[in-house]
């Protein structure tokens, strides 16, 4: 039986809502249902979180909620025509005064205030994703004055970017409260924050997250050029977080195409060696949206975030509004496995020369290194109440597949995010003790994931239903009554 190591997370929308259409995601592969708060209204989220939960029990399958925040996207208003066409050397004003409904060739308005005062002459402003820039010529009480150095069709709502970013709107807008109280409602698994400038921004929705009595884990979305100027920055935001999401649309904008493929093999090693989770989005599969099949390119870009050892890949438009959204599910997928038979490592050095820190950290990494070193060994089971030894254990490379083992629906869902790891409910405390690591591997042998004469490597405490419990680890051979 072949297990992908690298999680698919495939975002709902006009596309994907019906039952027939969730259902065959999750049969593709979906171990994670977005949910882009920018677009639709909660009821439409709740009916889409109803049926992934309903549908994903009814196949035995745990698939995490993404509750992904709009943050403080910066746009322009609207047209009087809905468009206007801007040519190079045209001269083009961005207005906070000017009325939000009736830009033309010369002038759009913005409700921004603050553009003014983030503005100088000379910066460059990329609108509609890099594909219009401008470049600012002066700026006055209430208007930027710019001239088009790259030129098109501009229409309405289109985002506004500036190049090496310093926009300094806030992260957290008052939608993205009320929608943190819709996840905690939803008991989302993951909530993603769009825009972080650093910590602060993080701690900010882990309060929120708080009061609203939610336990989803937080995801930072690289997709600022001040949150990758440099590895300090980088790092406390990853720190303060969760998981990151290397969010490859407004961050290539404000960085620039060229440097994005190193930052995004940085993000994703600084991810792994903090012992978060990570996913790599934006354009995965984009023309999937009206094709039944990728591009070279796309397979190309998706095998090599796997075998940078991302957690997760994302499809965003691909399966949330286009044409063939269980396709593209079922290429990623298709991708991944072929991926991962050709690793770019199996040996893992992580934390090798570095203190250790915790009990069940200490018990997570060396149930990994003896499975990669003890020759027979097939799988790792762990019995897991919140999710932290298998996400320990994940960090490593190792071709063996990882079992986390939980009573806890939350902690299953968010386990499905984590490279290399299986979801499986079980009850310890329903057993006897001594009954407990027979019946965890007897579950994997009635699934068919081992077979008599295997050897498997379990861990756990010795107090269930506690927190950083784990505390040992014990070799069983498959087929033997097992205490």
């Amino acid at each position: 039986m072949t297990l992908r190591r690298t999680k698919i997370v495939a975002t709902l929308g006009p596309a994907s809502t019906s039952p027939e259409c969730i259902a065959a995601l999750i049969d593709a592969g979906m171990d994670v249902a977005r949910m882009n708060f920018s677009h639709g209204t909660p009821d439409e989220h709740r009916e889409r979180a109803r049926l992934v939960r309903e549908l994903a029990a009814d196949r035995g399958r745990h698939v995490a909620l993404l509750g992904d925040l709009q943050g403080p996207k910066i746009r322009i208003a609207r047209f009087s025509e809905g468009k206007t066409q801007l040519e190079v050397g045209d001269h083009f004003r961005l207005s906070t005064s000017h009325p939000l409904d009736e830009g033309n060739h010369d002038v759009v308005g913005i409700d921004y205030p603050q553009l003014v005062e983030d503005c100088r002459a000379g910066d460059e402003l990329l609108l509609d994703d890099g594909r219009i820039v401008l470049r600012v010529d002066s700026v006055g009480r209430d208007e930027v004055r710019c001239t088009v150095t790259a030129g098109g069709t501009l229409s309405n709502h289109k985002g506004i970017n500036r190049r090496g970013g310093g926009l300094s709107a806030a992260a957290l807008t008052d939608k993205d409260r009320a929608d943190i109280v819709l996840a905690a409602e939803l008991n989302m698994e993951y909530v993603a924050v769009s825009f972080p400038r650093d910590a602060s921004d993080m701690h900010l929705a882990r309060k929120l997250l708080a009061d609203s009595e939610s336990q989803a884990w937080l995801i930072a979305k690289i997709e600022r050029a001040e949150a990758v100027a440099d590895q300090a920055a980088l790092d406390g935001l990853i720190e303060a977080s969760d998981g990151v999401m290397v969010a490859r649309g407004d961050l290539g904008v404000e960085i620039g195409d060229a440097e994005l493929v190193g930052i995004q093999k940085l993000i994703i090693s600084r991810a792994r060696a903090q012992n978060k989770v990570v996913i790599t989005a934006t354009q995965m599969m984009e023309s999937m949206i009206s094709s039944p099949l990728p591009t070279r390119a796309e397979v190309s870009d998706v095998a090599n975030a796997a075998l940078d050892y991302t957690d997760a890949v994302m499809l965003s438009a691909e399966s949330a509004a286009g044409k063939y959204p269980i396709e593209a599910v079922q290429a990623m997928a298709r991708v991944c496995i072929g991926a991962e038979k050709h690793p770019t490592s199996q040996q893992s050095g992580h934390r090798l020369h570095e203190k250790f820190e915790r009990c069940d950290e200490t018990v997570a990494l060396a149930a990994m290194y003896a499975g990669n070193h003890f020759p027979g060994v097939t799988a790792v089971i762990t019995l897991t109440e919140t999710g932290h030894t298998p996400l320990i254990m994940s960090r490593i490379r190792s071709p063996l597949p990882i079992f986390a083992l939980s009573p806890n629906a939350q902690t299953l869902g968010k386990v499905a995010m984590m490279r290399g790891v299986q979801s499986i409910f079980f009850n310890p405390a329903e057993l006897n003790s001594s009954d407990v690591n027979h019946e965890a591997v007897n579950r994997l042998l009635q699934l068919g994931h081992v077979k008599a004469g295997d050897w498997v490597i379990l861990t756990k405490g010795d107090v269930y239903n506690s927190r950083g419990g784990t505390n040992s680890m014990k070799l069983l051979h498959v087929g033997e009554r097992l205490v």
